[in-house]
């Protein structure tokens, strides 16, 4: 506990979605502020906030509105004074958000594999297997190792996918890991080790939104910010950036600490797997974004001019 940190006058409110992951994240954020500044149980309550994302189920992001449909009723709170902060899954947090706005804090980050749900590994898919995605990087991902599969669209929570795949309508899903192990459910399913598919930006990762001119809130969150965590994250979605790619691009990249810098290893794909750009660099950290951006480039220069048209940076 710091003596700079301003003193609490009523309760803070933390708005979120209503989903359990969602919920879970939003405790955590909790716990993490109560130890680090001695707070309370009430010292921090949660808002639920509907988002069109939780609504519409049926389509496609891209289709509907892509990653703002989680982020803008929360942002709308946060304007209007609703809410103080906003937790979010940065995996689907717009690249480009408005000035108004900053993550804060990221807690560490959790297990960034993806798992494979009904099979022990993409070899053991039935031939002609259908999978059940909404993620352009896991259907690019799976049939580029198997190009006969199919692709099922699955949108919703855990237990909605599940649920759906219970229901015969595919053989396959994918999820997070760390979703899982958040959630409890870490035994369900079966890692996918990240040399065959690398995660999507900012998978496992979880941040803390304010506004920019909230200058308490900032204060009292940046306790608990995970300086490693949040670097890499700022990498991939410098990454994301330069590469102009939004949620129709099938990409895939992961930072991690390396020496005095960052590794970051990425990759573009065809919607059908059919093609893949790979590569990495070193990114110095007074040069992250200069640096990651330059990866970005030297990925779109090498991909065919039809992957490079699923990039606005290209």
């Amino acid at each position: 506990m710091t003596t700079d940190i301003p003193k609490l006058t009523r309760p803070l409110r933390l708005g979120t979605r209503g989903s359990p992951l969602a919920l879970t994240q939003a405790r955590m954020t909790i716990a993490a502020l109560a130890a680090v500044h001695g707070w309370g149980d009430d010292a921090v309550e949660i808002v639920v906030i509907k988002t069109s994302g939780d609504r519409i189920q049926d389509r496609a992001l891209a289709d509907v509105g892509g990653k703002a449909l989680w982020t803008k009723e929360l942002d709308r709170a946060l304007i209007d004074g609703d809410i103080d902060f906003a937790v979010h899954s940065m995996k689907d947090v717009e690249t480009i958000r408005p000035e108004a706005f900053t993550i804060a804090a990221m807690l560490p980050r959790a297990d960034v594999r993806d798992k494979l749900v009904g099979v022990a590994s993409l070899a053991d898919l039935p031939a002609g297997a259908r999978v059940g995605t909404s993620s352009p990087r896991r259907s690019a991902q799976v049939r580029r190792e198997r190009p006969d599969a199919r692709i099922v669209l699955f949108r919703g929570n855990v237990d909605t996918r599940l649920g759906k795949m219970e229901a015969g309508e595919a053989d396959a899903t994918l999820l997070a890991s760390a979703g899982l192990d958040r959630l409890g459910r870490g035994t369900i399913g079966h890692p996918i080790p990240i040399e065959e598919m690398l995660p999507a930006p900012a998978q496992g990762a979880v941040g803390i939104e304010t506004l920019v001119d909230s200058g308490e809130i900032r204060m009292i969150l940046a306790l608990i910010d995970h300086a490693p965590t949040h670097a890499c994250v700022a990498a991939e979605r410098a990454f994301l950036a330069a590469l102009g790619a939004d949620c129709r691009s099938p990409v895939a990249a992961l930072a991690t600490q390396a020496g005095n810098g960052l590794l970051l290893r990425a990759e573009i794909l065809a919607e059908d797997g059919s093609e893949c750009v790979a590569g990495e660099a070193r990114l110095a950290l007074e040069s992250v974004a200069i640096d990651a951006a330059a990866l970005a480039h030297n990925l779109l220069a090498s991909a065919s001019p039809s992957v490079r048209a699923l990039f606005t940076g290209g």
